[in-house]
Formats: C-alpha cells, structure tokens, sequence
C-alpha cells in the first residue's frame, strides 16, 4: 500500500493530513483540486521496479495505489488494456512512431472504470454503501458498472446526467441498475447538484476533480503506458481534455514514476479539446490561472469533453505546462471526420472525444508543436459504441443489392473470369 503522506491544493499550495480533508481545498474552494502525494523515498526502498507481477489489471500497481492490503477490489477486471505500435497511422501523420493506448477495451468502454475502481474500492474500505457521480455519460457508466459488480449486493449508485446524454449511454447505466436522475439541464449544473445532494445527505461522491482520488485511479494508465514500452516513455502523450481530470491523472501516473527513479522523464503532454468547448486551450493561449478562467457556453458532439468549466483546470493547466506541452482545439466537422479515419488506421472504433485526440494530433504537427522525429502515444479513452449516432455521421450507407450474384458483381464492379 502507498500510505498517503499529504493532500496538496493545485491552487494555493496548502497541504493537509490524509484524514484532514475530504475533497477540495477549504480555502481556494472547487478550483482547489488536491494532489494526492506519498512518501516516495519510503517506496524507493522499499519497491522494485521490475519484480514480478502477474496481475494484468490495474491493480497490477497495488503497492502505489491508496488502499490497504487487505481491501478487497471490485472483481471487474479494470486496466490492463491494449498498447499497440501503428507503423500506418505514423505514416499518415508523418510521426517516427505512433503507439495506441485502447482504454475504451475496459469493462463498461472507457478510461473512467479506472477512477471508479479505485473510489469504489474506497468506499467498500470505508464501509460507504452510496456512491454517487455527475457525468457526461461515461463516468456514470463506469461507476454504475463497477458498483455492480459489488458481492455484497449492497453498493447503492445514483447518477446525475444531462437528459440529454447519448442514448446509449443513458441505456447503459439503467442496465446496471442505477439509480439515474436525468437533469434538464447542462453537466456542469448535473455536477452542482450532485455535488450538493452528497454533501446533505452524505453520500460519497466521485465527481471528477473534486474527488482527488478519481485521478490516483486514472493515472494507471501512465504506469501501463511505460511499462509496455520497457520504461523508455514516449515523447508525447496526446489526451482529450473534458473536466481535465484524465490529463492530470497521466501526468501524476507519470510523476511518480520520475519520483520513484523508474523513468527518465515525464513525456509532453498534448491536450486535445472540442474547439465549442475549449476553455483551457484559450487559458493556456492567453496564460491565464486557473482561478481567472470563466465558464463558457458549450457546443460540441463530443460529450465526453464537453464542459463550460472544467473541473480539474488547475491540475489540468499544470500537467501541460510543467511537460511543456500544449493545448490544441479542433472542430466538431474534424472530429467526426476523424472517427473513420482512425478506425480504417488503426481497426481502433472510438467515440467523438478520442477521436479528437487524432484530429488534434494531426493539428499539431502541422504546427510544429509535434517534430517528425518523436515517438507519440495516442490515449483513446471511449469505445465507438458509445456514440453510434456520431458514427453514423462519419460515414456513408452500404451498396444495396438484390439477392442475386449479378447486382453483387454490379455494385462491386466485379468481372467474371
């Protein structure tokens, strides 16, 4: 176990006791997202880098994560995703290497089973049997879906969602048993309320960002990321940017291995967001604080990094620019654009948010932000499934033909030999 030795606000500084407070910074308030830190000359002694480990899910990395030996996890097999070479997506963008990290191949299809693996193990340590999320779809299927998994039966789940989440994700929470409150209303006013409710009624809330703990489950991902390439880390990282709480968790993911002596250095991290919601890529342009971003209105298909003010900003802000990295917006029209092209690339099927993270690539080495000689790992955070109205835009329909062999020879221009 990873004891944690403080909480440390993004904001101001201000570090507490592990035990001493439970979400954001008392003094700087929601924008003070905490950093969750450990006593890493401790885990130098006492940790090895290449012992063995023959767990293939997150929980592969135990020993740095913050709960007990003891605890039991959720039997959901979360982590241990696909990390893969793409010589032809390299070449498409005229990249030395490109690598794939395929997170949508996790349980309920997203990077976000991470974080609620960890805040569900968490809360069945703590003996909490109410969790509750806002979300844009994902989180909420994540948490819904994990918390099933429970064998106590006991892990009540309630969601707070706009109404106007994709179908299929809405879909998918009911399937789980939730308890989901469809709010007319946008995420971030869902994230208000949930937020409110949980501190009436004491629940444990996840919410992204406030929650410190949901990035300590995200930042798996890094450790997976260096491992599979043999601890030789890539130049770049490329991430959706929503609340900005996934980004933050791949740079801790990677701070601590940099902290532990495991890797050499911590990779650029690129930030990829919607440009109808892109309220970090103009704070970075412009050099803003945290504390100076304003909400914004927001318009874009991407839902799943769609927020008027992100709720990890400060953490997010400070993951890129301390890599020396950079945020980039795209437009709706490339990212739907990008669903097919990544998927013929790549046989990768994303939905709208990380298929962003290829049109936000690709806008980045032509503006030289990425060189022709770096190696840059992609982190595709959803599966396609997700949204399949968004893919049926990306595409056109079949060749219809009669069931006979001649309209088939018609419509694929076929010769008879």
């Amino acid at each position: 176990m990873a004891d944690v030795l403080k909480l440390k606000c993004s904001v101001c500084d201000r570090e507490y006791g592990p035990n001493e407070v439970e979400y954001t910074c008392p003094v700087c308030g929601d924008v003070g997202t905490l950093d969750v830190l450990y006593d890493y000359e401790h885990l130098r002694a006492t940790l090895e880098r290449d012992t063995p480990r023959s767990e293939r899910s997150m929980w592969r990395y135990r020993d740095l994560l913050p709960i007990k030996p003891e605890t039991v996890v959720p039997p959901l097999r979360v982590g241990g995703t696909p990390l893969f070479q793409s010589p032809r997506l390299a070449a498409d963008l005229g990249l030395r290497e490109a690598w794939l990290k395929d997170d949508g191949a996790n349980p309920t299809g997203s990077l976000k089973d991470r974080a609620s693996a960890l805040i569900v193990a968490r809360a069945l340590e703590a003996g909490i049997d109410t969790v509750s999320t806002a979300s844009t779809g994902n989180a909420a299927a994540a948490l819904s879906g994990v918390g099933a998994s429970v064998q106590s039966g006991k892990m009540r789940i309630i969601i707070f969602v706009p109404a106007s989440a994709p179908e299929a994700k809405i879909a998918q929470l009911l399937v789980y048993g939730a308890e989901v409150i469809l709010v007319e209303g946008t995420y971030d006013q869902a994230f208000d309320l949930c937020k409110d409710v949980c501190l009436e009624q004491g629940w444990y809330c996840r919410n992204t960002g406030m929650n410190p703990y949901t990035s300590e489950g995200k930042k798996t991902v890094a450790y997976e990321i260096a491992e599979g390439l043999g601890w030789n880390v890539p130049d770049v990282v490329a991430v959706g940017v929503g609340d900005g709480n996934i980004i933050a968790g791949v740079y801790k993911g990677f701070y601590d291995l940099y902290q532990l002596g495991w890797i050499q250095r911590i990779p650029r991290l690129i930030g990829v967001q919607a440009l109808g919601s892109s309220p970090l890529v103009s704070a970075w342009e412009q050099g803003l604080s945290a504390t100076d971003i304003q909400p914004v209105e927001v318009d874009t298909i991407a839902d799943s990094i769609s927020a008027g003010l992100p709720r990890d900003r400060s953490r997010a802000l400070k993951a890129v620019r301390q890599t020396n990295g950079a945020f980039i917006a795209v437009p709706d029209d490339e990212i739907i654009a990008a669903i097919p092209t990544l998927a013929r690339l790549t046989g990768v099927f994303c939905e709208p948010s990380c298929a962003a993270v290829y049109a936000g690539v690709r806008r980045a080495v032509q503006l030289g932000m990425i060189r022709s000689d770096e190696r840059v790992a992609f982190l595709l955070t959803g599966n396609g499934l997700k949204d399949i109205k968004r893919a049926q835009q990306s595409v056109s329909g079949g060749l219809r033909v009669a069931p006979n062999l001649d309209s088939v020879r018609r419509a694929l221009q076929l010769e008879v030999s």
